[in-house]
């Protein structure tokens, strides 16, 4: 038939609808993206939790950014990133090594945001009262929108307590590491008014046994603190290898020490360090990580020489604070994803998160992110406090304790909030995947569990008051839950017997960070909250699946709190 050619009154029906449409349904019962939305004014528990903490001063400037984190446009940006995997180029074109890493322009603004908003220096540059917990507060919203160039914002945060450990060094690169304005370029750090720095440390055959390192470092004069050495070796994970500078261990003529190692000599020319390859890793896709190869690199000792573990270990202790804050952020996006989907989709003629089964299910999440973040928002506080002997001393074993619980809380809870989307939440084009497949990374990096609990182990075996400073902190909910006051005081009895404490190490700090969670929810949360956790955490503690809350638990209270409202 003729495109022009007038159809036969037989092919419309009697209300003018053309049948050549096709239309086979309307998209109902769908709920909208998550998007456009404040990501601080539709969290409670950050809300209240910044204010308890000391950066009550922040409001406005956290609204702010988690009005740009929640945008459509920003969300967008997250989901390119990881579409779009780093290439490697080890060449140009013309034969000329240059070791260039291409990213996506999207992975570029994400650093853009986050340098601008001082995600990697604002507690350096404007120390004092919530500093910590606000840098956390926004952290812990940009790690929901993307969390693989968190890495590179983290090491150039963390690097800064290493290297003042080397006035000479941090008069030099200080101000560059500190200035919020985000430049990729790969020339020297001379041209350049900003930089990032980043990390090596393993090798192939230690891991996280870093005395096992065979990397070697040769002073070029005298040697010593600050002095230069040219490094030889190998790195088996060095990520973000984009990063203007680095901080390596290598073996010196006095032992293992520490290295800021740049990507360019001062001359100008390219330091003779090379990336061998890319990882191919099942998340973290839109930040690089390489192996790489030193070949007589530059570097200037950092700190005092067979110094290098303690000398680096205050970069690390933050990196491990961060991983505390991205997998709260991802607990909190899980949450977000389930509790706004079910608030919309009904099934069997309710809206599921009506439903009692599912209710359990959902406020059990909701437990868990508040209760990460309650905990992370607390040690930022500490941070900020480390002239107060409490607070120094609860920093020390909180941070590992911390570090290896929440980081291990995370993939089962992205999991779960899958399985509440259901079909649409194992899709691409939705978030969770890529929350799931990130789920597991922060667990890992910076030190497993296991290294987590070992190092509980030697912080209680150095300093022994960071046991009493951690239960002084505890005990402050003592009194306004019977389960916990029980769970407290088998826990504080256990600590007492030091039979086979490395054997039962996961048992007691999993136990350590339960009752950290448990007194600062009963404290400060609501009596919903504070009930179901003890409830479901204390009482019952087992390694159970979510939704496990027991009856009597007021889930609908609990859900209402945590769900963003986006119409």
């Amino acid at each position: 038939m003729n495109a022009h050619q007038p159809k036969p009154d037989a092919m419309n029906d009697d209300h003018g609808v053309d049948p050549y449409l096709a239309v086979t349904h309307e998209v109902v019962n769908q709920p909208p993206a998550l998007e456009n939305y404040n990501l601080f004014e539709q969290d409670r528990a950050l809300q209240e939790g910044i204010g308890r903490e000391g950066a009550t001063w922040a409001t406005a400037d956290l609204a702010a950014f988690g009005n740009l984190a929640g945008a459509r446009a920003t969300i967008e940006l997250g989901f390119r990133a990881n579409e779009n995997k780093p290439v490697f180029h080890t060449h140009d074109r013309f034969g000329h090594r240059i070791d260039q890493v291409e990213f996506h322009p999207a992975y570029h603004q994400l650093m853009t945001i986050a340098m601008e908003n001082g995600l990697h220096s604002s507690p350096w540059t404007h120390p004092g009262a919530g500093a910590h917990v606000a840098r956390a507060a926004k952290y812990y919203m940009h790690s929901q929108v993307e969390a693989g160039h968190g890495c590179p914002i983290t090491m150039t945060f963390a690097a800064i307590p290493s290297i003042k450990r080397q006035p000479e060094l941090a008069a030099k690169w200080s101000d560059k590491i500190l200035a919020n304005h985000y430049d990729p370029r790969n020339v020297p750090d001379s041209e350049k008014s900003s930089v990032t720095i980043g990390m090596a440390m393993t090798e192939k055959q230690g891991g996280t046994d870093v005395r096992a390192n065979s990397t070697r470092a040769y002073p070029m004069a005298q040697g010593g603190s600050d002095q230069a050495y040219e490094l030889v070796g190998h790195k088996w994970f060095v990520s973000a290898p984009m990063c203007d500078a680095f901080l390596v261990l290598a073996q010196a003529p006095g032992g293992l020490s520490c290295f800021l190692m740049p990507r360019w000599r001062p001359d100008g020319s390219k330091n003779p360090w090379q990336i061998q390859r890319l990882k191919n890793k099942m998340g973290n896709a839109s930040n690089a990580s390489s192996e790489v190869e030193l070949r007589g690199a530059l570097a200037w000792m950092v700190g005092e020489e067979g110094r290098g573990v303690p000398t680096i270990i205050e970069m690390v202790a933050m990196t491990r604070f961060d991983c505390m804050i991205g997998s709260s952020g991802g607990l909190r996006q899980a949450t977000a994803q389930a509790l706004h989907h079910c608030r919309h989709r009904q099934v069997f003629g309710r809206n599921l998160n009506d439903q009692p089964l599912m209710q359990n299910v959902l406020a059990d999440l909701a437990l868990e992110s508040e209760a990460a973040l309650a905990y992370t928002l607390r040690i930022a506080r500490a941070l900020d406090n480390q002239h107060l002997e409490h607070e120094r001393l609860l920093a020390r074993l909180a941070t590992p304790v911390g570090k290896y619980w929440i980081c291990k809380r995370v993939p089962n809870h992205a999991y779960e909030a899958m399985e509440c989307i259901g079909g649409s939440g194992v899709m691409e084009d939705c978030i969770m995947p890529r929350l799931f497949r990130e789920s597991p990374v922060n667990a890992i990096w910076e030190g497993s569990g296991n290294v987590q609990c070992l190092d509980t182990l030697r912080a209680l075996n150095k300093e022994p008051e960071v046991l009493a400073a951690f239960f002084t902190e505890v005990r402050e909910a003592r009194g306004s839950d019977t389960r916990f006051d029980r769970f407290l005081a088998t826990l504080e009895q256990d600590f007492t017997d030091t039979d086979q404490i490395e054997y039962r190490a996961r048992n007691m700090v999993d136990r350590l960070a339960l009752a950290m969670q448990a007194s600062l929810l009963i404290r400060h949360s609501t009596p919903a909250v504070a009930d179901g956790f003890c409830a479901s955490r204390l009482a019952q503690h087992g390694g159970l699946n979510y939704g496990n809350l027991p009856a009597g638990t007021d889930a609908r209270s609990i859900i209402e709190r945590a769900t963003p409202i986006v119409n």
